[in-house]
């Protein structure tokens, strides 16, 4: 199977954006309170009492934000903020740095490099699973999921928010009358979204959408912007020469047809979100069709000889 996207390409670019993000991050930012009002979930389904969390994962954690807001939530949790870029990291390991006021040194999250497609953690060791805006970049959501599922204790949460299909639709659109090579990358449905929840064995998935519009003076306004947020076309078939001046003018002239009454270029971005629970040990996971099952070796009874 070929990879629809270039993960070299996503990584160079969110280390080259990784210093500007915040200040062109503000949908991010709105996107992960949002998701972040989720984790409620958890501690309600402790009853009464409640029940905190021993370990966190943030995968794609950018910045830094959400796990440094999650270990003020649970102070005793080992919160881990993982992304594939080693600078955004060194973002996040400051922003940590500049919260001492209220996280204890000890107790700040631990940055780690790694890939949401190979979590480098123990089977069934996470509690809450945190993504948010990240999964966009992944073309095999079954398998990621199915990662997921392997790390994420049972009853633990998992909580993920992705750019659904609609995202900038007035982007792709214009640059469809300029050439036929795609400058957007393409984004999964709500129903694939939770059809690779349900077949990664996930209990009670629950999918909500919003829809975020952002305008714009002019195309290249909102191109550059992309490039400070890391946005940029990662897909492997993409044109790899830079975007000539007509194509760009063609393209320009195009999108002038979504200008809104406010004068602004508008772009679209659907976001999509999903809360669900880590299945019990040895409920099975769909793989290409069939479900397989993991039994632990112990668990086979071995007929003694007469």
């Amino acid at each position: 199977m070929t990879d629809l996207f270039d993960h070299r390409q996503v990584r160079r670019a969110f280390s080259r954006a990784a210093h500007g993000y915040d200040n062109a991050a503000a949908l991010q930012r709105e996107v992960a309170a949002r998701l972040l009002e989720s984790l409620a979930y958890f501690e309600d389904r402790g009853g009464q009492q409640g029940r905190l969390p021993d370990v966190v994962l943030d995968v794609g954690c950018g910045p830094g934000h959400a796990a440094a807001t999650m270990q003020q939530r649970w102070p005793k949790a080992r919160v881990i903020a993982l992304d594939l870029a080693l600078p955004m990291l060194h973002e996040a390991r400051g922003n940590f740095a500049a919260s001492r006021r209220w996280l204890d040194f000890s107790r700040r999250p631990q940055p780690v490099c790694a890939d949401a497609r190979a979590l480098p953690l123990r089977d069934a060791s996470v509690d809450v699973l945190f993504s948010n805006l990240c999964l966009q970049w992944v073309e095999d959501l079954p398998a990621v999921f199915a990662g997921f599922r392997r790390v994420l204790k049972p009853d633990g949460l998992l909580l993920l928010s992705t750019f659904g299909p609609d995202t900038l639709f007035e982007l792709r659109s214009a640059f469809a009358e300029a050439d036929e090579a795609p400058h957007v990358s393409l984004f999964p449905s709500i129903g694939q979204f939770g059809d690779a929840l349900i077949a990664a064995g996930f209990r009670d998935p629950v999918l909500d959408r919003d829809e975020f519009t952002i305008g714009h003076p002019d195309l290249g306004g909102l191109m550059r912007e992309l490039r400070t947020l890391g946005a940029t076309n990662a897909m492997r078939d993409r044109r790899r020469s830079l975007t000539g001046r007509a194509r760009f003018a063609r393209a320009a002239q195009a999108y002038e047809s979504f200008r809104g009454a406010d004068g602004q270029l508008p772009a679209t971005w659907e976001v999509l979100y999903a809360h669900a629970w880590g299945p019990p040990p040895g409920a099975p996971i769909r793989v290409g069709g069939v479900d397989e099952v993991r039994v632990p070796v112990s668990s086979i009874r071995v007929r003694p000889r007469p």
